[in-house]
């Protein structure tokens, strides 16, 4: 395998496959990457709260390059790509487990929604209402890769306070991140989440050139929502050794 060494040989070895691109994160933060035959792969520490291999191109050219990745980097590093792909490395590679299957949704259109959201100014509030509304979400005020949060909030009964918010976080040149997606119980049905991921689409699309997520292939409402928003559904998985 051959090491990449540079962004624009990186989007070369990509070939349009947005996930690597997102990896490689401008080749900063820690990404390497590298290629064999016509396979790539991304090493990404803590990318979206998991160290990650973000590999792409023909299976059996892919699996030779995880293995020797993961000789690399050591076995906290977790496979990733198209699910189709990520269940070849697992038949492949004896020592490799799916560990899941999901979603990844991209765009590069700008939703036209009338919205009332805002980058805020700071994180305040934020935590407290993923600690009610989404206890499990993949971003946190201060986490690795988390640059700023968009929200709105409630102007009538309890002004100042969020009811919905949105982070840009993992963020790389090529394509903007959309995560920690939350709403408050009592505020839901009021089309405030759409409003809100309208707005950080639009600024990412605006910003990257397209923007991009991951979801849970079960929450079906999520991927609505998306779709409406313009963006499409890839079934993706991640393996562990």
């Amino acid at each position: 395998m051959r090491e990449i060494l540079t962004p624009a040989d990186l989007t070369k070895a990509a070939d349009g496959d947005v996930k690597v691109l997102w990896a490689g994160q401008g080749l900063t933060n820690g990404s390497r990457a590298w290629y064999a035959g016509d396979a790539v792969a991304v090493v990404a520490p803590e990318l979206n709260r998991h160290d990650r291999i973000v590999v792409g191109g023909p299976v059996d050219d892919a699996a030779a390059l995880v293995r020797d990745v993961l000789a690399v980097v050591g076995p906290a590093y977790r496979p990733f790509g198209d699910e189709e792909l990520v269940r070849g490395l697992v038949e492949r590679i004896p020592e490799l487990n799916l560990r899941a299957t999901f979603g990844w949704m991209q765009t590069e259109e700008s939703p036209v929604e009338t919205v009332t959201a805002w980058w805020l100014a700071d994180d305040a509030g934020v935590a407290e209402l993923l600690e009610e509304a989404s206890p499990t979400s993949y971003a946190w005020p201060g986490g690795r890769g988390v640059l700023r949060w968009a929200g709105i909030a409630d102007e009538d009964v309890e002004p100042g306070r969020l009811l919905s918010v949105a982070a840009d976080a993992c963020s790389a040149p090529e394509v903007g991140f959309l995560a920690g997606v939350a709403t408050l119980p009592a505020a839901r049905g009021r089309g405030l989440s759409r409003q809100v991921c309208a707005f950080v689409t639009a600024e990412l699309v605006k910003r990257h050139g397209r923007a991009a997520l991951m979801v849970d292939k079960s929450n079906e409402a999520a991927i609505g929502l998306y779709r409406k928003l313009g963006y499409s559904y890839h079934p993706v998985g991640a393996a562990q050794l």
